[in-house]
């Protein structure tokens, strides 16, 4: 059942309205179908599987209001947005729209930011383009300055009662996100990461990366007293409010253990839940090297001893 008698609804074409609350109830199993359509297949039971209706459920109870006769015009900034996506990009001009447009097509009110990062490929005039349509906020630095210093950009920028964090290329399926999210709008959980390693998802085919990301995982877990399975996951959800008391240093992927360390000296915990995962290759694009993997063990001791 619903709470009241009323719901704000946000529809595709981003025209928000009232709508009775009956109305909404009956379109939920629509919605499902709808969102199963726009999912990777994989193999493996994955929550989207299964926890879809009851995410739906949740997200639009999440947009529900006090009963209001005006309409809102979605074509101009939203002021208030239930989730704010940030998307970093860097030289991710084969993959970027379609992240874009799945992330858009999500069934719940949401601020989109898109980060260009100093491309050089196209992405930087795509994401330009992209600016003021169906919500879409954008941000271009104009050099390359790391994963990281695009994510502090995507957080000062931020709005949402919910911020979360999305990979341009498609190793994630933006779908995830209603699942990722759904413990922090519950009001069980203030911060949310999505983890590869619980939902039998294809890993990755090199060792090395697959090695080191465990590797770096345990010893996080070591120096911050987390139990986590996947911190270097991309997908890490907050609640807006957490990201307050946190100041972000790393500018490249030495973010990941920052955050998970200042997390834990917050007494901040993190909820894990299952995400689909498709690895690509250097070939397709990926940049995460032995540089990083340096760097990140760096920043699991330097965060530590702080």
């Amino acid at each position: 059942m619903f709470l009241c008698n009323a719901v704000i609804e946000c529809r595709r074409d981003w025209k928000c309205r009232i709508v009775p609350a009956q109305r909404i109830e009956k379109r939920v199993k629509a919605t499902s179908l709808e969102l199963k359509a726009l999912q990777i297949p994989t193999t493996g039971n994955h929550p989207s599987e299964v926890n879809l209706d009851e995410a739906n459920r949740l997200l639009e109870l999440a947009m529900t209001s006090s009963a209001n006769e005006q309409s809102v015009d979605s074509s101009t900034t939203i002021a208030s947005p239930r989730l704010t996506v940030i998307i970093p990009a860097f030289n991710e001009i084969a993959t970027i729209e379609q992240v874009v447009n799945a992330v858009v097509d999500l069934p719940i009110c949401k601020q989109v930011i898109l980060i260009d990062d100093g491309s050089t490929d196209g992405t930087r005039e795509l994401i330009a383009s992209l600016h003021g349509k169906r919500g879409i906020e954008s941000i271009l630095h104009p050099e390359n300055r790391g994963k990281g210093a695009a994510i502090q950009s995507g957080f000062a920028t931020a709005r949402g009662e919910i911020v979360i964090i999305q990979d341009a290329d498609l190793e994630y399926n933006p779908v995830d996100i209603l699942d990722v999210i759904a413990p922090i709008v519950k009001g069980t959980a203030d911060v949310v990461f999505g983890s590869r390693y619980l939902s039998g998802s294809k890993q990755d085919a090199s060792w090395v990366h697959r090695f080191g990301n465990r590797v770096l995982t345990g010893l996080s877990n070591v120096a911050s007293g987390q139990k986590l399975t996947d911190m270097e996951t991309c997908y890490k959800a907050f609640r807006r409010n957490v990201l307050s008391k946190i100041s972000i240093e790393q500018r490249r992927f030495g973010f990941e253990p920052e955050i998970t360390a200042k997390l834990a000296k917050n007494r901040i915990p993190i909820k894990e839940v299952p995400i689909r995962y498709q690895p690509r290759n250097w070939d397709e694009g990926k940049k995460i090297g032995i540089r990083d993997l340096i760097n990140t063990l760096w920043c699991i001791v330097w965060y530590r001893c702080r």
